[in-house]
């Protein structure tokens, strides 16, 4: 009698074997990617808890550093950050806007997470480099014309700004082509090219139009600046006009090409 032939010899084998593969794989994999899937909503739960339902990182301090004028608890006061609240939930950019609001002295301010309890605000004040009397108060000018704060004594080493537009003439014209916030910058523009020796004893920047600036400085001495261009060239000439007269009483660098002093 005949054996099995060859095709049926192949047939009873494929069919005692099977599908290998759907049998001895299927089930593992899909094990594997229901534990992957478990284990990552347990991480991630377990984490938001850690964030916002624990106690490990609550916000506990606010420290604040950079300080001159203002005090740290100014700054912490202002900044209104919820002692107590989930770290991560304080909203820094809000902080920052909050404080330049409230505090104008603020020129910048970086507020950063100190993980796990705290939270940093690094403060840069503004520094007057004018001052414009107001009744019997001051108020402090930056190097920008930005008008930040009124005190009641004025700072030491800062020259006073007093506008005294003209009214009439070219001067008069000038006023009515630059306002006084352009005149305030153009003020702000000569005092910081001031060189430092005269910038000390600078007591007052008088403004009459955009190219009618002058200074007074200590020992009735007075500068005749013209406009705030070409600032570092006059800052040249007026040092050395100083060094070649020094008992000269008043000193012209409007035109820095040919400087003039006079008085005695």
């Amino acid at each position: 009698m005949a054996g099995p032939t060859t095709a049926e010899r192949g047939a009873r084998q494929q069919k005692s074997s099977g599908p290998p593969r759907a049998r001895r794989f299927g089930p593992p994999r899909l094990r594997t990617i229901i534990i992957l899937t478990v284990a990552l909503v347990l991480v991630a739960g377990g984490t938001l808890w850690v964030l916002y339902g624990s106690n490990w990182t609550r916000l506990e301090r606010v420290s604040v550093s950079g300080t001159r004028v203002l005090t740290p608890a100014q700054v912490r006061e202002a900044a209104d950050i919820p002692v107590g609240d989930p770290l991560i939930s304080v909203d820094t950019e809000a902080v920052e806007a909050r404080l330049r609001r409230k505090l104008p002295r603020i020129d910048e301010v970086g507020v950063e997470r100190s993980w796990p309890h705290g939270i940093g605000l690094k403060v840069t004040e503004r520094t007057p480099v004018l001052i414009v009397q107001k009744g019997g108060n001051f108020v402090e000018v930056d190097d920008e014309g930005v008008r930040f704060a009124t005190v009641s004594r004025a700072p030491k080493g800062v020259p006073e700004l007093k506008l005294e537009p003209a009214r009439s003439g070219s001067a008069a014209a000038s006023l009515r082509r630059f306002d006084e916030d352009r005149l305030v910058r153009e003020a702000v523009r000569v005092a910081g090219r001031l060189p430092d020796a005269v910038a000390r004893d600078a007591r007052l920047v008088k403004v009459r139009s955009y190219d009618d600036i002058s200074l007074e400085l200590s020992g009735e001495r007075t500068v005749s600046w013209g406009s705030g261009e070409q600032g570092v060239q006059k800052a040249r000439a007026l040092t050395a006009l100083m060094k070649a007269t020094p008992d000269a009483r008043h000193f012209d660098v409007s035109v820095p090409t040919a400087p003039a002093s006079s008085g005695s």
